[in-house]
């Protein structure tokens, strides 16, 4: 009889997810269920107001990913509305979320995902001039002399014999799933310091462009960005110059740091080939070159990949009903007052109508026969997708673009693997990074044309010939897509009458965190499938997959108390 474990709250991840898994007699997970355990109401809550303002509400979603949102939001108004953008504003759009995907991505592989690979306590042990010559083998940073690597580890040292591992706490230190010798754990940690001075840094892109960080500002019809060279009354010439230094900067970080990190661990741990899930690999499509809808020249091109064949891209359209819908055959909400109804909503129909039907807290287990999550189940024709950086590399790897084709070859090469390898929580964390490369790469391209764009003269970052509701038609609609860190989002819109009739955002995590469906399983329940744990009271390995993914569950879920309207009160002392 299967043994059934319960992982809650999964830490080291924005928004509260619970795991449940059924262990076998040998250890390993024979099925798994995934539950996100707060409630989004924000669809709720824009109803009726200013299609205008929507954004700056539903930026309010999430505080890592803030300017996904809200350019998702922007884009489905301007879709409904038929707004083309100016020349300057695109480029500015796409800074500011190439920007936000290198840091997010750093500080994934650092301070989120790194310490399912990196034992902390084990740095203790290092030797300091082993470790140097580990870290100048690999790249050519400077800090990577004996003495910087032996004050970090006293550093380390002085946390640990207080007994109270601060950041570091709550990890399962010396569990067996982890290879990684004492240097090159103690390498990681370094950097992992490195990079949280590092991360805030490249935020102040966004408070030069967007006005502040995290949440920065966005208008429908371009960007509320002040453009004058010669002058302090908007972003001139010095301001710009600075943005440059950063996103140099980045780039070094980047190319210096993180990639050589992520290789050395990765080879440790090439053989653990667990945590692959459902392999079929969806994206939407971004940073494009020219007007949005351009999807040709997308530099993340839009498909779809089913059962991992790369020799087929499937078409994906957000408007049509038979492509994108939602379930709610085990989630806490109902459609047309139906409870675990087993229909499907494309998003311009969609409702938000909570229904919590799952036991009364605390309880021991889930009910996962029946409603189980307040994460709806997004499928495209029927089918669950894993959406993110691994999508977007086998999608583009499979186009035959060729920035990617030939660095995952080389990747691969290094590591001795085959692509089929990206099937796995490892492979989803390589795509990560190689993806980051390749943004801080068009992070720099779309700085040089911004500026190359102002210097012949052009300054407008904003189109008001449709600002007013008078200019709008009385009824529109209208899917605004982005491509975020954690994959595809989109956000639809309908407007009557110049106000927001019905509005649902479809986030990257709440297609990979789906619950079941009539049919099939979601992307993290599928990945945890077939993976051994080595302890099964520390489930580092669950912990391990689901990281991978770099779940968001304040996106996919959010919560709202509407009777006691009160916040969390914590006192010391």
């Amino acid at each position: 009889m299967a043994e059934r474990i319960v992982v809650d709250p999964i830490t080291r991840i924005e928004g509260h997810l619970r795991v449940e898994a059924d262990i076998d007699d040998n250890g390993v997970i024979r099925d798994a269920y995934s539950s996100g355990t707060s409630v989004r109401g924000i669809e709720l809550i824009v109803k009726n107001r200013d299609p205008r303002d929507v954004w700056a509400f539903v930026q309010r979603i999430c505080g890592v990913c803030t300017t996904t949102h809200a350019l998702a939001s922007v884009r489905s108004v301007e879709d409904a509305l038929k707004i083309k953008i100016p020349k300057n504003a695109s480029f500015i759009r796409n800074i500011m979320n190439e920007a936000l995907f290198v840091h997010d991505h750093v500080v994934h592989f650092y301070h989120l995902h790194a310490l399912d690979w990196v034992d902390v306590v084990s740095a203790l042990n290092a030797d300091p001039n082993e470790t140097s010559k580990i870290a100048q083998s690999i790249s050519n940073w400077p800090k990577s002399s004996p003495g910087y690597f032996k004050d970090v580890q006293n550093k380390v040292k002085k946390v640990a014999d207080s007994g109270q591992l601060g950041i570091f706490a709550n990890g399962y230190w010396g569990h067996p799933a982890y290879k990684l010798p004492a240097e090159v754990n103690l390498l990681a940690v370094a950097h992992y310091l490195e990079a949280l001075d590092w991360q805030k840094e490249i935020v102040k892109i966004h408070t030069i462009l967007g006005g502040k960080n995290p949440h920065p500002h966005y208008v429908v019809g371009g960007m509320a960005t002040p453009i004058d060279i010669n002058s302090d009354n908007g972003i001139h010439a010095e301001r710009f110059m600075h943005i440059s230094k950063l996103i140099d900067e980045a780039r070094t970080f980047v190319n210096e740091v993180y990639i050589p990190d992520l290789l050395a661990i990765g080879s440790y741990y090439k053989d653990w080939n667990y945590g692959g899930g459902i392999n079929n690999y969806m994206t939407y499509g971004d940073f494009s070159t020219g007007d949005l809808n351009e999807t040709n020249l997308y530099r993340m091109p839009r498909g779809i990949i089913l059962n991992g064949d790369l020799k087929e891209i499937h078409e994906l359209d957000l408007k049509d009903p038979s492509h994108i819908q939602e379930f709610i055959d085990r989630s806490w909400y109902t459609y047309g007052g139906k409870d675990n109804s087993t229909e499907g909503l494309h998003p311009w129909e969609g409702e938000t109508a909570l229904n919590y039907t799952g036991p009364k807290a605390p309880y021991d287990h889930l009910q996962t026969d029946k409603a189980y999550s307040w994460v709806k189940a997004p499928r495209w024709k029927g089918q669950p997708m894993e959406v993110g950086p691994l999508a977007r590399v086998m999608v583009a790897y499979a186009a035959g673009k060729e920035d990617v084709v030939n660095l995952v070859n080389d990747t691969l090469k290094k590591l001795d693997l085959p692509i089929s390898a990206l099937h796995s929580a490892l492979g989803r964390t390589v795509a990560r990074g190689l993806e980051t490369t390749l943004i801080a790469d068009w992070l720099r391209d779309d700085m040089d044309a911004l500026l190359k764009n102002i210097k012949s003269g052009d300054q407008v970052t904003f189109d008001r010939s449709k600002w007013e509701p008078d200019s709008w038609p009385e009824i529109a609609q209208g899917v605004g897509w982005i491509e975020a860190p954690r994959g595809a989002l989109a956000h639809w819109i309908q407007i009557e009458n110049g106000k927001t009739a019905n509005y649902q955002a479809v986030v990257p995590t709440t297609w990979n965190a789906s619950p079941r469906d009539a049919k099939y399983t979601g992307a993290y329940e599928a990945s945890l499938k077939g993976t051994p744990l080595l302890v099964k009271d520390q489930p580092l390995e669950i912990i391990r997959v689901i990281h991978s993914f770099d779940p968001c569950l304040a996106c996919a879920v959010h919560l709202t108390d509407l009777d006691s309207k009160s916040t969390t009160e914590i006192r010391i002392g």
